[in-house]
C-alpha cells in the first residue's frame, strides 16, 4: 500500500467520523428540543390561574399563556445534563471509530515482523550451517565448489522469501500466480532444509506418487512446505524419518507431512494452527507458534486447506491441500 493511499485512507475515515459526530449530535439536540417543547406545551396554563375559563379582563383563556418555571426549570436542567452525557458518549465512539485504523495498522506492523522473524530464521539457519560446512572443508582441503552453490541458493531463498513476505504484507500474496510443479518445490524445500535435519539427525525422505500443477508462486509453496517440515522435525526422535507424500486427491493435489513424534498433546488439533498456539510438547527448540498460522493463512488466501490428518503416540500427519491448475 502506497503512502497516497493511506493518506486517502486516513481521510476516507476522518470524514466518515465527522459525519457520524455531526448526526449524533444532531439527534441528541434535537430530541432534547423536542422533548422541551413538548413539555412547555403540556404544562401551560392560561393566564390567572384559570382553566378554559375567562382572564380578569373577560379574554378568553387561549389569548395569553404563561408558563410555570418551577415545573419547566428542573426539566431543563435534567435534559441537558442528559444532553451532555450523551454527547460525551457520541465523542467516546467518536473516539473509538478515530483510532480502530491505527490499531488496525499497528496489528499489521506486529504481525508482518513477528512473520518476517520467523520465516527468515529457517534460511538464517541453513545459511550458518552451510558456512559452518564450508569452514570444515577448506581447513581439511576438501572441495567447497558444492557448497558455496548451496550458499548462493540458499542467499537467493532468503531473498525470495522476503519479496514475498512484503507481497503478502500488501495482500499480493497467496494469490494466484505462475505455475509451479509440486514435486519441484516439495524437494527445493526438503534440500534446503536438510542441512538443520541433519543436525537433528532426521532423515528427509519424498515420496512423489503423482505430481500437479498449482497457481502458487513457488516460493510461497517452498515456505508452505518447509514450515511443516520444520515443524515435524522439530517434534521427531533422532533416526526418526520426515515424509513428505505428494498425490492428487478429488481434483486437489494433498501434501502429507508425517513424523514419528510422540503426537500433539494438551492442545486442540484445529487450534495448533492460531498464531503463537504451542501443545505442551516443545520440541527441540522453543517455537513460536508462527509456523502453522502461516500454512493455514496462505493455504485459506489460495483456496485449499490444511489440517492435522492424524496424531497419535507413533507419530503426526499433517495434510495440506491446493487446488490444481486448469
Amino acid at each position: 500500500m502506497s503512502d497516497a493511499e493511506d493518506q486517502r485512507r486516513v481521510q476516507r475515515a476522518a470524514l466518515s467520523i465527522g459525519l457520524y459526530v455531526a448526526t449524533a449530535s444532531a439527534i441528541v439536540i434535537a430530541a432534547g428540543v423536542g422533548i422541551l417543547i413538548a413539555v412547555i406545551l403540556i404544562g401551560r396554563r392560561p393566564e390567572g390561574g384559570g382553566r378554559g375559563g375567562e382572564t380578569r379582563q373577560g379574554r378568553a383563556s387561549g389569548d395569553a399563556l404563561v408558563i410555570d418555571a418551577d415545573r419547566v426549570l428542573p426539566l431543563v436542567i435534567v435534559l441537558g445534563i442528559v444532553g451532555v452525557l450523551l454527547l460525551a458518549l457520541v465523542a467516546w465512539l467518536a473516539a473509538r471509530r478515530s483510532v480502530r485504523p491505527l490499531g488496525e495498522a499497528l496489528r499489521l506492523q506486529r504481525n508482518f515482523v513477528a512473520d518476517a522473524s520467523h520465516e527468515l530464521r529457517t534460511p538464517l539457519t541453513t545459511l550458518s550451517s552451510r558456512i559452518q560446512l564450508l569452514q570444515r572443508r577448506k581447513e581439511r582441503g576438501e572441495p567447497i565448489d558444492d557448497t558455496i552453490v548451496d550458499l548462493r541458493a540458499d542467499a537467493a531463498m532468503m531473498n525470495d522469501v522476503l519479496n514475498d513476505l512484503l507481497l503478502a504484507a500488501e495482500g499480493g500474496a497467496g494469490t494466484a500466480g505462475e505455475p509451479t510443479s509440486v514435486a519441484g518445490a516439495v524437494r527445493i524445500a526438503v534440500e534446503s532444509f536438510r542441512p538443520l535435519a541433519d543436525e537433528a539427525g532426521v532423515p528427509l525422505a519424498v515420496d512423489v506418487r503423482r505430481d500437479a500443477v498449482v497457481l502458487l508462486p513457488s516460493v510461497t509453496l517452498v515456505r508452505l512446505v518447509v514450515a511443516l517440515v520444520d515443524n515435524a522435525v522439530q517434534h521427531s526422535p533422532s533416526n526418526s524419518p520426515v515424509t513428505v507424500r505428494v498425490d492428487v486427491e478429488a481434483g486437489q493435489v494433498a501434501i502429507r507431512v508425517g513424523d514419528r513424534g510422540s503426537g500433539i498433546h494438551g492442545i486442540a488439533h484445529d487450534a495448533v494452527f492460531e498464531r503463537f498456539a504451542r501443545s505442551s510438547e516443545s520440541g527441540r527448540r522453543r517455537g513460536f507458534g508462527l509456523g502453522l498460522s502461516l500454512v493455514r493463512d496462505v493455504a485459506v488466501r489460495a483456496g485449499g486447506s490444511v489440517e492435522v490428518e492424524s496424531t497419535s503416540s507413533e507419530g503426526t500427519t499433517f495434510l495440506l491441500r491446493l487446488p490444481i491448475a486448469v
